[in-house]
């Protein structure tokens, strides 16, 4: 008896996408779920229908094989009189994943190069901490690391000499096959690493390796400008890579550091600044300052408040790749005087005698509605 078509089973088209499967799957569990219809032995049998078809089909490799092979790919035999035990050799029950991954992965090797196929080394990472001056400015910083390198002893050959011999497992290609069912599935030489080469006489100072640890110093550009978070790429100052592959990246990754006055959001910076009661009641000119290391004068209306806000253009942080600069924002913190002396005293008591309502009217108002509320 021919099993039901997967696709056909979740009611959707071969060219469903992954949500268009998902919504499918949901739907139809719901319907069908034994909860919902007990003592139901079709809903159930539906049911274990339904989560069969979309556990292939929601796996891209496994939906890769079903679309070439149909049922027969997860069939336990892999072919006309087979033992049972399924893909010549892999038990059945075994991990599935790892029957495609060494097919569909080693086909992608396949796709860049036969054999000792030049492959990338891996990325690094470097974890910069920045000041806000330094971020505003910019800078050449230089930064020593420990990573692996290709061996100047053998020139990344992993060999003391030039007596390098073919690899007799894979006659050379760094590949070996193997039959598993109908799969034809392609490894990399287990003799050679994929090389493709047997190394006779070994390099003492990388034994073989062709790479050796050691100590690095760069220089790393800083524009000014970056933020919390920025990532800076150094191109080809990775790990070597093998067989004369390519190296990988080294990724910068700064933060910035916590600055004692300002605050920073986006190109924008803010400072709180301390102002005396009497320029902020008669009004007056402060000097505030900036993150250039300067500082700019601020003219206080009559009557400022803490909390009021200023606000002074072009005097935050320089946008990346940009002419342009954020703005700095100025937080008035109005400063009650303390430590009086015995005349200061008393002009401040003649002063709130002579003080009219509508001198302090957040004062008046608060009481007012405090007055209303509980009388």
């Amino acid at each position: 008896m021919s099993k039901k078509d997967y696709y056909e089973i979740l009611g959707v088209s071969k060219t469903a996408d992954a949500d268009e499967l998902k919504k499918a799957y949901r739907k139809l569990a719901m319907k069908y779920h034994p909860d919902r219809n007990p003592n139901d032995k079709k809903a159930a049998s539906t049911f274990q229908e339904i989560n069969a078809a979309y556990d292939i089909l929601k796996d891209p490799q496994k939906k890769a094989a079903y679309d070439r092979f149909g049922h027969n790919a997860f069939e336990q035999s892999g072919r006309p009189g087979g033992s049972g035990s399924g893909f010549g050799g892999f038990e059945a029950g075994g991990n599935f994943s790892d029957i495609f991954n060494d097919f569909f992965g080693d086909f992608a090797q396949q796709q860049n190069g036969r054999g000792g196929s030049a492959t990338r080394g891996a990325d690094l990472r470097y974890n910069m901490q920045v000041s806000l001056e330094e971020a505003y400015n910019g800078k050449t910083e230089k930064i020593t690391f420990t990573a692996s390198t290709k061996c100047d002893g053998c020139k990344g050959t992993g060999s003391a000499d030039s007596e390098v011999s073919t690899c007799k497992t894979c006659n050379g290609s760094g590949r070996v096959r193997a039959q598993q069912g109908f799969f034809m599935i392609e490894r990399t030489c287990h003799t050679c690493s994929g090389s493709g080469k047997v190394i006779k006489n070994p390099c003492k100072k990388c034994h073989g390796s062709g790479k050796v640890r050691k100590e690095r110093t760069l220089s790393v550009n800083i524009p000014a400008g970056v933020e919390d978070g920025t990532r800076i790429r150094l191109s080809g100052e990775g790990e070597p890579g093998e067989h004369s592959g390519p190296s990988g990246d080294l990724y910068i990754f700064l933060s910035i550091k916590t600055h004692p006055l300002f605050a920073r959001e986006n190109n924008d910076l803010h400072c709180t600044v301390p102002i005396k009661m009497v320029i902020a009641t008669l009004g007056g000119d402060i000097e505030v300052p900036t993150i250039d290391g300067n500082k700019v004068k601020l003219t206080i209306p009559t009557g400022t408040q803490s909390g009021d806000k200023f606000r002074l253009k072009n005097k935050g942080m320089p946008r990346m790749k940009s002419s342009l600069h954020g703005d700095l924002y100025v937080h008035a913190q109005v400063e009650t005087p303390v430590k009086l002396k015995k005349k200061q005293i008393e002009l401040l008591k003649q002063f709130d005698e002579l003080s009219e309502n509508n001198s302090n009217p957040n004062s008046e108002s608060f009481f007012k509605k405090v007055k209303d509320l509980f009388d």
